[in-house]
């Protein structure tokens, strides 16, 4: 089983306002609501594309109880852990001549609570996947990600690691099986600018030489670059498409290189190509990519 964990999930309302005008009444000519966060997205992404998995966080209130209905719309598996103070967030996204993001705060987690999250994962055995991605609430010690890490350091569970900044650098020492910065995120960690594939190679190769199993760094329209745990390194260009939207993109290469890793009994080459037709499709789509679209881009590279 592959098991998401998203710290801080939230509804998306996503809107759409022609010539926003700050003090006076403005309507909407487009909304959506959708479930946020990025382990919710891996999560959904991989339901499209025929895999199960369990959806794991903290929700609250009413808003959470719509978070899990949403996800079940998706036919994505929930096992949330329902805290008592606060409600799950909403974060309103607002598309005009700007784009305009305002987000919740979300609900207080209990060292409790944090408990519960911790008996959920004790489940797992080495045959699953672990994703654990986004940022951490102000209401969870910073050090999450270590602690979730040191904890199942000793039971080869396959662990796959989104962040940013220290919260990736931090885990680095607890091996995870695949870490996805972009090319920004890489270069912010090393305080360099990186914009081309040949930068980024001994950049990637830093990371795999303090601890990373497998690092898969994607650069939008400039593709990817992946390096196994044998030290093999991949390239690809990006498919050809218009990008439309790339909010949930790099959770969709995530959810893609799983997709392809479990289809192939751990074949690299194709798990890092479904990644990279992953992210693009959903790129180039409203929402997050279905399988036809993965496919079709699939039979370009």
């Amino acid at each position: 089983m592959i098991y998401t964990v998203t710290f801080n999930p939230s509804l998306d309302y996503i809107i759409q306002v022609n010539r926003f005008q700050v003090g006076t009444i403005n309507k909407t000519n487009f909304e959506k609501i959708l479930p946020g966060g990025k382990g919710i997205n891996v999560s959904i992404v991989l339901s499209n594309l025929g895999h199960d998995s369990t959806a794991l966080g903290f929700t609250a209130g009413f808003t959470g109880k719509e978070i899990e209905n949403r996800m079940k719309d998706f036919g994505c598996k929930t096992d949330f852990i329902h805290v008592k103070e606060g409600l799950s967030r909403i974060n309103v996204k607002m598309k005009s001549d700007e784009e305009t993001e305002i987000n919740g705060q979300g609900p207080k987690i209990s060292e409790e609570n944090i408990q519960e999250l911790f008996d959920k994962l004790n489940t797992l055995t080495s045959d699953d996947i672990l994703v654990i991605s986004g940022s951490i609430p102000s209401t969870l010690p910073d050090d999450m990600y270590e602690r979730i890490m040191k904890h199942f350091q000793d039971k080869n569970i396959r662990i796959v690691v989104d962040a940013t900044k220290n919260l990736m650098m931090k885990v680095l020492q607890y091996k995870p099986f695949l870490i996805k910065p972009n090319n920004i995120e890489l270069g912010e960690l090393f305080n360099v600018t990186l914009n081309t594939q040949e930068e980024v190679i001994p950049y990637a190769q830093k990371l795999q030489e303090m601890g990373a199993q497998n690092v898969l760094i994607s650069m939008a329209g400039k593709g990817a670059v992946f390096i196994d745990e044998n030290k093999h390194i991949y390239q690809s260009i990006a498919p050809k498409g218009t990008v439309v939207n790339s909010v949930g993109a790099g959770d969709s290469m995530v959810a893609g290189f799983i997709s392809g890793y479990l289809e192939t009994s751990g074949n690299y080459e194709h798990a890092f190509k479904k990644g990279i037709c992953s992210g693009s499709a959903s790129a180039f789509s409203e929402n997050l990519c279905t399988k036809k679209e993965v496919e079709n881009l699939l039979n370009t590279l």
